[in-house]
């Protein structure tokens, strides 16, 4: 079978972690002893993401309950997520005298070790792949190995992490580091050269092939390895180093500069193939001892900053935007990472604020118009929002198939603002850039239908839109609203109780299934789905209409609004 590194690691640390669970069954007895508190405040940490909470807490709790492995594990995670290593190595060191295997303990002492360059101990500690997981171990031994002067054991130690089922890529891009780092730049070009076959092509590994190649005096090679797998759509740091590259300039060995970067290296690798996974919290785990042994690794910093995010650790997640200095040039992405998480907890003006000056110090970048066309109407301020994105239209030049999405928000802004006849036309262009996309195909054929407007097509749009993602609830529930305004009242009643199936919970798809239901002369059902959309909280422009509905019914209600009465009624 073969083996699977992000499988296996968030296999190991769900083990560790039920242990931890495990704890919950001793409440009654911990109720009673001191410290009780702590723990429970610990634990409430722990489950809420609340780092900074459960570090304080179980170092607590500990005082009174010494001998507490899951505790002990537990403090320790806490004190890494927060970015604080050297705070959890006194637990971690007491840890692991009780239990020599534990991972998480061991990723604090192995991370103690690189920073003091401790090559041989950090060895000692790795060389059998029982401290961490055989794949981390393995790569932190041959650094270990470099960093302690024996290149060739180095080497050796990198290809046979190589040769392990599913780890092949991981063995040989840190065997062309090392190469790299040791001048051999044509050893290390014949490894990075397999980038798209036995490695893949990503960005730091195309970063580290350019230097290479600079290094060799083949700076056009190096351009056109950098175009061919990113194309001319480059962000500031690859634009910078193809500038660089195209002037002529030979390119410096960033890609690691010792043993250090090349141990940073690994932990960010192994957080990359956790990302897609993995829980969010062991991901971080890596990321931050990254960060830790590189300051100066900002994909390590973002991906930080937004697992963070992801955990709802707002500030946390601010804090490491925030470090990456204006100088960088992955300073855009921070600020727009920055802005994101403003938005999600709720700090909206301050977030506008961060893409409004990101928009004139940095004009010429077309995602932060966007960003801020988003934000803007997601505001409902969609004049600005159309400004917006009309500047981000404008460095588009010539469209591509990918600028659909650019095309279709503006025309989501226009269509909010009253203005139909452009929205109308950017719907119309985003169809023409992307024939098939469900997204727009759906919103215009729905806006027909509300309009009343080419109902034909816009049937069409959205048998076509729903053919693409039958599990899309709006989707579906646009294919039973045209079918209903065409008066295919029974077609309309299997399309809409689908909807409603895929989201029950939502209150305008109950709103319509009711209308449906009455449209075929299911009184009684439309009122029992009229009462359950009011019981899911819904608009009061749409509560209000409900409300009506049920006092006089539908046909009365679309008397008094002046509307075409139901076919047949």
């Amino acid at each position: 079978m073969q083996f699977r590194p992000a499988l296996f690691f968030r296999e190991q640390f769900q083990l560790t972690f039920k242990a931890a669970l495990l704890v919950l069954s001793t409440l009654p007895t911990l109720a009673q002893a001191d410290g009780a508190g702590a723990y429970l405040a610990a634990r409430h940490g722990e489950i809420e993401n609340d780092f900074a909470k459960a570090a304080e807490f179980a170092n607590t709790a500990l005082i009174g309950n010494p001998d507490d492995l899951p505790l002990m594990e537990s403090a320790v995670m806490a004190q890494i997520s927060l970015g604080q290593i050297d705070r959890a190595l006194a637990v971690a060191k007491l840890l692991v005298s009780r239990d020599a295997g534990n991972q998480i303990a061991n990723l604090a002492i192995a991370t103690s070790l690189v920073r003091n360059q401790n090559y041989t101990q950090l060895y000692e500690l790795t060389k059998n792949g029982a401290a961490i997981g055989p794949l981390v171990d393995g790569l932190l031994a041959g650094w270990a190995q470099f960093g302690a002067g024996r290149m060739t054991e180095a080497l050796s130690l990198f290809d046979a992490v190589a040769a392990e089922p599913g780890l092949s890529s991981f063995g040989l891009y840190h065997k062309a580091l090392a190469l790299m780092l040791a001048g051999d730049f044509e050893a290390a070009d014949a490894i990075l050269s397999q980038q798209g076959t036995r490695l893949p092509a990503t960005r730091r590994g195309v970063m580290a092939q350019a230097q290479v190649l600079s290094q060799l005096e083949r700076n056009d090679e190096a351009i056109a390895l950098i175009d061919g797998v990113f194309g001319r759509e480059l962000d500031p740091g690859l634009a910078l180093m193809r500038a660089q590259l195209a002037a002529g300039d030979t390119l410096q060995v960033t890609a690691v500069r010792s043993a250090r970067d090349g141990m940073a290296e690994v932990f960010f690798s192994v957080a990359r193939a956790l990302e897609l996974e993995a829980d969010a919290n062991y991901t971080l785990l890596y990321a931050r001892v990254s960060q830790a042994l590189r300051p100066d690794l900002v994909e390590a910093t973002l991906l930080a900053a937004a697992l963070l995010d992801q955990l709802e650790q707002f500030d946390l997640a601010t804090a490491a935007y925030d470090s990456i200095p204006e100088s960088d040039p992955a300073f855009q992405a921070a600020e727009l990472g920055r802005a994101s998480t403003l938005r999600r907890a709720g700090k909206q003006d301050t977030a506008i604020e961060v893409l409004t000056r990101l928009s004139e110090s940095h004009p010429e970048f077309s995602a932060v118009h966007i960003a801020l066309g988003d934000i803007m109407r997601g505001e409902e301020d969609y004049p600005a929002a159309i400004a917006a994105y009309t500047r981000s239209v404008e460095l588009i030049g010539t469209p591509a198939a990918g600028d659909w999405a650019t095309y279709f928000a503006r025309g989501i802004a226009y269509e909010r603002n009253g203005d139909w006849p452009d929205a109308e036309a950017d719907f119309r262009l985003a169809l023409t850039l992307q024939p098939d996309q469900p997204r727009v195909l759906n919103y215009l054929g729905y806006s027909y239908v509300e309009k009343q407007q080419n109902l034909d097509e816009a049937l069409a749009m959205i048998v076509r839109a729903v053919e693409q993602r039958p599990g899309d609830g709006f989707i579906t529930d646009s294919l039973g609203w045209v079918l209903y305004r065409l008066g295919r009242y029974e077609d309309a009643v299997l399309q809409m109780e689908r909807a409603v199936e895929l989201m029950p919970v939502d209150p305008i798809l109950n709103d319509h299934l009711g209308d449906v239901y009455w449209a075929v002369g299911r009184e009684r059902e439309a009122r029992f789905q009229w009462r359950r959309a009011m019981s899911f909280d819904p608009e009061e422009v749409d509560a209000s209409r409900i409300r009506r509905k049920l006092d006089i019914g539908l046909d009365a209600v679309l008397a008094a609004e002046g509307a075409a009465p139901l076919d047949g009624n």
